[in-house]
């Protein structure tokens, strides 16, 4: 019991940097590096290589050795301070939420390690030059889709169809094609790949998700969710979920009635359990959304929560035993962005004309959980169409409006719009975004990208530029790993590099 106090105290505290060159190894003993460490906060710890590269590795999946070692340098050290990356402990993940992510050296699922859209990487530029920031490479052959990337193990992986086929892709680094893997039909599939010890998981527009090795690109299994689960999309555009790897499970949405969601054996696919859901509601449609899947800890019960077709749903993580529904928010278009998981709330948004946004608290009520729905946006008012939603010291930040991408700032546990929700930015379009270093990068629809200051004070545009590519639509959510922005743009890609010189 006292072990686990510590940990629990551990996550919470802060442990001051270490000049200290040391070997830290992962709980299953298959990695090891060597790394300072620079900050231990909420969960995550940040290293930095001998190299000068940072990188986040979540506390629950260090060593009990590297454990006692930061339990010593918080009991020695300790000092609250704010995180360099501005996110308070009350506005981020629990660390329990963090133990869904690798070891990882950079951005290993969608919206990275934590599913939260908020790197922690500092140093990097605060404001771009006229012509955005220098371009380091740009690439082809991905093939088509609106799948964004991630970058692990040395090595960038997304989905893209060509030849017919919808493949697993594996990149170098420096834009080299290495490896294609044909998993499904020829659909253009949307799914963001997931990257775990040595693996690769995706999902194909026609429900097929395929295991293989990110070395070789050699399958190892894959399941059908329509075949094997009765799975359905509550409409016309495919699945697009990207899986979540928790310990040794991998969680997806098939959406099917009687496996609304499922947990597989991440290195065989077999069923460890799955969750029956019912047909029929007071919104939105049957069937899985375009959204992903993240982890709470809310009223004190781990637990997976994720936008379906009619609303916002948690199961537990350990039977996925259903917990509790929350329909207002969804529409009957396509319900999209992956909802925020803060404590005891959950921020949820879908476009249309028929979504909306609302912020709600989990309850603990009994051995049962329940749901208060704290304030509700009408789809007129707040809605995030696809391009997703961060939060940075208790504030949303969002493109606002069905297409629209207008930038704006919600204080989250208020609802209070601190900035915009009509306010043009600097493109047309749909905004999808991501946050690092106190910076929310917008990418909009028609290629404009935009570096605004996570400011709930004021709207600060700190530079724009025209992407140098664009084949369609500029939808595939922007990257920031290793101190460079990467953007998928159907069969190219391009990477720039965001570092302070």
């Amino acid at each position: 019991m006292k072990f686990m106090i510590a940990l629990l105290l551990l996550g919470a505290m802060t442990a001051g940097p270490s000049d200290e060159v040391r070997l830290w190894k992962d709980s299953s003993g298959k990695f090891s590096i060597r790394a300072k460490l620079v900050e231990n906060r909420n969960g995550v710890v940040l290293l930095e290589k001998e190299n000068g590269e940072k990188i986040n590795v979540p506390l629950n999946r260090l060593s009990d050795e590297d454990r006692k070692f930061l339990r010593d340098q918080t009991k020695s050290r300790y000092k609250p301070k704010q995180s360099k990356s501005k996110q308070s402990p009350a506005d981020s993940t629990s660390g329990e939420t963090l133990d869904a992510s690798p070891v990882s050296t950079s951005w290993p699922s969608w919206r990275g390690a934590d599913r939260t859209g908020v790197s922690r990487e500092t140093g990097l530029l605060q404001s771009w030059p006229e012509n955005g920031p220098a371009e380091l490479w740009r690439a082809d052959g991905l093939g088509a889709g609106m799948s964004s990337i991630v970058v692990a193990d040395d090595k960038i992986f997304t989905l893209g169809r060509s030849s017919g086929q919808q493949n697993i892709v594996c990149l170098s680094t420096s834009g080299q094609v290495l490896w294609k893997s044909p998993f499904a039909g020829s659909a253009e599939p949307n799914c963001t790949p997931t990257f775990d010890d040595g693996l690769v998981y995706g999902v194909g527009r026609n429900g097929v998700l395929a295991c293989v090795r990110a070395e070789t690109g050699e399958k190892v299994w894959s399941v059908d969710y329509s075949a094997d689960f009765g799975g359905r999309m509550m409409s016309q555009w495919g699945f697009s979920e990207s899986p979540l790897v928790d310990g040794e499970l991998l969680i997806c949405t098939p959406g099917g009635s009687g496996a609304m969601i499922v947990a597989l054996n991440k290195k065989t696919g077999k069923v460890v359990w799955k969750t029956p859901m019912r047909d029929g509601g007071s919104r939105g449609k049957d069937g899985a959304g375009y959204s992903s899947i993240v982890i709470s800890n809310a009223g004190g019960i781990k637990q997976y929560v994720t936008l379906v077709g009619r609303g916002v749903i948690s199961v537990e993580a350990r039977t996925g035993r259903p917990l509790w529904q929350y329909e207002k928010v969804a529409n009957g278009t396509a319900n999209v962005p992956t909802p925020i998981v803060s404590g005891n709330y959950v921020f949820c948004s879908s476009g249309y004309n028929d979504g909306g946004s609302a912020l709600l608290e989990i309850q603990k009520r009994g051995s049962a959980l329940g749901v208060r729905e704290v304030y509700y946006y009408r789809s007129n008012e707040v809605q995030n169409h696809h391009g997703g939603m961060v939060l940075i010291d208790g504030h949303v930040y969002m493109g606002n409006g069905h297409n629209k991408g207008f930038p704006l700032c919600l204080e989250m546990r208020t609802g209070k719009v601190k900035w915009g929700g009509r306010l043009r930015g600097e493109g047309d379009g749909s905004a999808a975004i991501v946050a690092a270093d106190g910076q929310i990068y917008f990418r909009y629809e028609d290629g404009k990208m935009a570096l605004v200051e996570a400011n709930p004070g004021a709207y600060k545009v700190n530079g724009s530029f025209r992407l140098p590519i664009r084949n369609g639509k500029s939808w595939p959510h922007p990257v920031v790993a290793d101190g460079q922005l990467y953007i998928r743009c159907q069969d190219q890609i391009v990477c720039f590099d965001i570092k302070k010189k």
